[in-house]
C-alpha cells in the first residue's frame, strides 16, 4: 500500500477498530491509540521490512517493540490488518483467555508480539538488547521502538539511553509519542520533562523532531530520514508530536480519553467521523 490515499483509508479503518474494541468491553485506552494510528500504519505499511509469517527471533527482518503497551488496540489492529492473525480476532480484545489482552503479552503466542509491555519504561531496554543481538549476528536490519512521553518519567529509560550511546547501538530508531498528556493530566503538570531534545542530544543520541506526528506523509519521511542516519555510531530518536484522540473531535485536546471507553452514542458519533474503508470485523 504505497499511495497516500490508501494509507489514509487504512488509518481510518484502524481508528474504527480501536473504537469498536474498547467500546465492546467498556475498557481500554483509545486516546493514545488514536494518536498513534498514523505512525503504526506508516511503519508497518510503508517503512518496516517485516514478515507476517511470524518468527520470534526476527532474523533478517526489522523488529518493532511497543513500550507504552496500554495503546495495544492500535497495535492489534495494524497487526491484524497486515495478516499477522485474523481480523475477526479483534472481537476478543480484553476477554478472558483471549490472546489480545489489555497490554500485549507473549504467553499465548500472539504473532507480532515479542515482549510483554504492561510495565512502562522497559521497552527501550529490550529494544536495545535486540539491536545489540543483530549487531553481534551481523544482521543488517533495524530495530524500532515506540515510547510514550509520560513513561520517560521512569528512570530506567535514562539508563538505557546512556547505555545505547555509550555502546554505539546505531541500528535502533526510538520514537517518542509526544502528546503531552497522561492519565492524571498533562505531562507538564504531573512531572515536567523539560527539553527532551536537549536531553537526548546530551545523552549522545541523534535527535530528530517531527512537529506534525499525525501527518502520515511526514511520518514516513521522518522515519526514512532516521534510517539514513543509522550506522554512524550513534542511536537515533524521533520526537514526534501527536494529538491524543486524533480523528475523533470530542476526544482531542484532553487527557480524559486516555483510558476511557466511549458509550453507545459516543461510538456512533466517532464512527461517523471515520467511515468504514477496509471492512469491519
Amino acid at each position: 500500500m504505497s499511495d497516500t490515499l490508501t494509507l489514509e483509508a487504512f488509518v481510518q479503518q484502524v481508528r474504527r477498530d480501536i473504537l469498536r474494541m474498547v467500546h465492546k468491553v467498556n475498557s481500554g485506552h483509545p486516546g493514545g491509540s488514536l494518536g498513534c494510528a498514523e505512525y503504526f500504519v506508516a511503519l508497518y505499511n510503508e517503512v518496516m521490512e517485516h514478515n507476517p509469517n511470524f518468527n520470534m527471533n526476527g532474523e533478517k527482518e526489522d523488529l518493532f517493540f511497543l513500550s507504552n503497551g496500554h495503546i495495544s488496540p492500535v497495535f492489534y489492529s495494524v497487526l491484524a490488518r497486515n495478516r499477522y492473525f485474523p481480523v475477526e480476532e479483534l472481537n476478543t480484545f480484553r476477554l478472558i483467555n483471549s490472546r489480545l489482552q489489555g497490554h500485549p503479552t507473549t504467553h499465548e503466542g500472539l504473532p507480532g508480539i515479542r515482549i510483554a509491555s504492561g510495565s512502562l519504561g522497559q521497552g527501550l531496554s529490550v529494544a536495545i538488547g535486540a539491536a545489540l543481538s543483530k549487531k553481534i549476528n551481523k544482521d543488517p536490519k533495524t530495530v524500532f521502538v515506540l515510547m510514550g512521553d509520560g513513561e520517560l518519567q521512569e528512570g530506567q529509560n535514562w539508563e538505557a539511553l546512556m547505555f545505547a550511546a555509550a555502546k554505539g547501538v546505531d541500528n535502533i530508531i526510538a520514537t517518542i509519542d509526544l502528546n503531552g498528556k497522561q492519565i492524571d493530566g498533562s505531562t507538564n503538570d504531573v512531572l515536567n520533562l523539560g527539553s527532551l531534545k536537549s536531553k537526548f542530544d546530551s545523552f549522545g543520541w541523534k535527535t530528530l523532531e517531527l512537529e506534525e506526528g499525525n501527518n502520515i506523509e511526514l511520518i514516513i519521511a521522518k522515519l526514512n530520514e532516521a534510517k539514513s542516519n543509522l550506522g554512524n555510531g550513534v542511536p537515533v530518536a524521533i520526537l514526534m508530536k501527536t494529538e491524543m484522540g486524533n480523528g475523533v473531535d470530542f476526544m482531542m485536546n484532553t487527557h480524559a480519553w486516555h483510558g476511557k471507553a466511549p458509550n453507545d452514542d459516543q461510538l456512533k458519533l466517532a464512527l461517523l467521523q471515520n467511515p468504514e474503508t477496509l471492512g469491519d470485523y
